[in-house]
């Protein structure tokens, strides 16, 4: 009966919820479809999930790797309750009317999480905001662009002072390229998805690149607003064309595609596969860094800052 009981605990009670009630709340726009950043005034930040195998609800604290688990271990790790008294806790939670607590609080339903995931979402979670990197200033991209409301959150350093652009697929994070000079590298247990920068709701056109450094460097060298830019990190991988043509679609029906991947043989064959994709939904244009500049939009901004 006993670990019956528990195990209602571990996948009935929605965690995101509960540790709502005791003073954490969601953060929306760090959070996707299977996980939610809860985030509490004394400064600790936990992500909670779903277990794939399972279905339990579980969590990991971003600042102590040894405080994770599922809702027993949260309660414990937070309190001075022996198990009997979680469990009496717990019982009251499922058998009386929940606390009433304002909806944005809390997540309702999360899809599953695999385990590589969850390794990519603490790793990014760990990651700081990034609003200066000698790395990055050394390509010509500084505080000024990385503060950008368009860029908010589409960038963070690591421990190591690498930088970290993240990747989307339909369900959340799923990955992030890391950066550093010469050295590039993919979260380990990660997926390609796309890394985007942020959408508003009056964008007419949506450049498509193959790095997030070449999308703020565009950014940089024309200047032009309304506009959202993704990057695939290199070459398409299966899952990839299903993304860009979802992109796409989110864009008005008479906005401009811009096609601006690098100007040499690898630019030029993503650049036939994406047309390939979304040459009959969207009005597409090609385009490339000025001659002589440089084959990406990085190169050309270099150059133009005297920086080669």
């Amino acid at each position: 009966m006993y670990d019956n009981e528990l195990q209602r605990f571990k996948t009935e009670i929605n965690l995101s919820e509960f540790s709502a009630s005791l003073g954490y709340a969601l953060d929306k726009r760090a959070s996707s479809r299977n996980s939610a950043v809860m985030r509490h005034a004394n400064g600790d930040k936990i992500i909670v999930a779903r277990s794939e195998g399972s279905g339990d609800w579980i969590y990991f604290s971003v600042r102590d790797d040894r405080d994770n688990g599922t809702i027993i271990d949260f309660l414990q790790n937070r309190s001075a309750l022996n198990l009997g008294q979680v469990r009496k806790r717990l019982r009251e939670w499922l058998g009386t009317a929940r606390p009433s607590l304002q909806s944005n609080l809390f997540i309702q339903e999360l899809l599953p999480l695999s385990r590589d995931r969850s390794i990519v979402l603490k790793a990014w979670e760990k990651a700081k905001d990034c609003l200066s990197l000698p790395y990055l200033t050394s390509r010509g991209i500084g505080p000024d662009v990385l503060a950008l409301d368009r860029f908010a959150g589409c960038v963070r350093v690591d421990q190591c002072n690498n930088a970290l652009f993240p990747h989307y697929d339909n369900e959340g994070l799923c990955g992030y390229e890391i950066k550093n000079k010469g050295f590039t590298g993919f979260a380990p247990g990660g997926m390609k998805g796309l890394w985007s920068s942020r959408i508003r709701e009056n964008d007419n056109q949506l450049i498509l690149v193959e790095s997030a450094i070449d999308a703020f460097s565009y950014h940089i060298l024309h200047g032009i607003d309304r506009t959202r830019y993704a990057s695939t990190g290199g070459k398409l991988n299966p899952r990839q064309p299903g993304l860009i043509r979802d992109a796409v679609g989110k864009m008005s029906e008479d906005a401009l595609i811009l096609i601006a991947f690098d100007h040499d043989e690898g630019g030029e064959k993503i650049a036939e596969e994406v047309r390939a994709i979304v040459f009959q939904e969207r009005k597409t244009k090609r385009v490339v860094p000025d001659v002589g500049t440089g084959k990406d939009w990085n190169e050309m901004l270099k150059y133009r800052l005297g920086l080669t």
